[in-house]
């Protein structure tokens, strides 16, 4: 019996991954995408897609829908600090319609995709055959908690700060056009409109945080969801820092959150993964597996140095200036956030 042959095999069906997949298709090259979980993929997470994320999309022909967001507003008990975009603007999208915008395009230009977890694999210096399929490359697409990093021995185990995080979406009008990142004493709440009747409000902390906890002690929250439907379960997701040793060995390559994640602290992880996806495709095409790991480091350089600081304040003694600094700095708050938003 024959094997069936691929340029690559995508482990982890998530935007990531559904983008890669598009990415490699536009420059010629036949992926498969391997996601066990069937229908649209739901995560907890802030769910605002910055405007770079949103240009990606779009020159993938991929246009979700969701609520314009114009701005980040950082703000504490004592005040607040907003920056709205010099230009473009991004969009608050929940991820099952980000899901079934991906799974629509992909299924549109023919990709495969198989309602299958990935098995033991096997690797060589000419590919790597799993799932009765030999291939190239294999990715691993496949999350925070990823397989394939963990199979092909790229985790780093040392530890750092561990925090998770809790989604929930409310069914209210969107009272703002920015994305509300609130600073409560061990916590960060995110308030971000997906459409014109929805909110998801996301909380980020250490184990054991609890978002109605969090919400009760936002006063302007607390009564701006009185009387507010609960419109989907409750989602939780972490620990959120996972490192990695490096991002590729052999014939495999890891991409997006499995290819190391400090904290959705700033926000723009889909852009940073989206990022990474191009970088990759454009390193397949050229045959340069090697140098996806320069790419990397280039694509997600900013995010980390600013996602590492910014957690080590949020942990530190010095987490009460953070707001007030932003606030007595608003360029520097600005063009952090414009660089996020690239």
């Amino acid at each position: 019996m024959s094997v069936r042959e691929v340029d690559a095999v995508i482990a982890g069906g998530g935007p990531v991954g559904l983008v890669l997949a598009l990415e490699l298709h536009e420059r010629g090259l036949e992926p498969v995408v391997l996601e066990p979980r069937v229908g649209d993929i739901d995560k907890a997470c802030g769910e605002g897609l910055m405007p770079g994320a949103i240009e990606a999309l779009h020159g993938l022909g991929v246009d979700p829908p969701g609520h314009a967001i114009r701005g980040i507003r950082y703000e504490d008990a004592r005040g607040a600090v907003t920056h709205r975009y010099r230009s473009r603007e991004g969009r608050g999208v929940r991820r099952l319609a980000l899901s079934a915008s991906l799974r629509a395009a992909v299924e549109a230009r023919g990709i495969e995709l198989r309602p299958e977890k990935v098995e033991h694999f096997v690797h060589d210096d000419l590919g790597v055959s799993v799932n009765g399929l030999r291939a190239r490359w294999l990715i691993g697409a496949d999350g925070l908690h990823s397989r394939v990093r963990s199979e092909a021995g790229l985790e780093d185990l040392s530890d750092g700060p561990k925090r998770f995080g809790l989604r929930r979406h409310y069914g209210v009008a969107p009272w703002s056009d920015v994305v509300e990142v609130t600073y409560g004493p061990n916590w960060e709440l995110y308030v971000t409109p997906v459409d014109e009747h929805t909110v998801g409000i996301a909380v980020l902390g250490p184990k054991g945080v609890d978002l109605d906890r969090a919400i009760s002690e936002h006063p302007v929250l607390r009564e701006r969801l009185a009387g507010a439907d609960v419109v989907s379960e409750l989602r939780g997701a972490g620990s959120l820092r996972q490192r990695t040793v490096t991002r590729t060995t052999g014939r495999i390559a890891l991409v997006g959150d499995a290819s190391g994640y400090v904290d959705a602290i700033t926000g723009e992880g889909m852009r940073v993964g989206f990022a990474q996806a191009e970088a990759l495709a454009n390193c397949l095409k050229r045959d340069d597996l090697p140098a996806y790991e320069r790419a990397w480091a280039r694509s997600t350089r900013d995010f980390r140095l600013l996602t590492e600081g910014l957690v080590r304040l949020a942990s530190s003694p010095a987490r009460p200036a953070i707001v007030p600094a932003a606030r007595a700095m608003p360029w520097l708050f600005g063009a952090v956030v414009e660089r996020l938003a690239r």
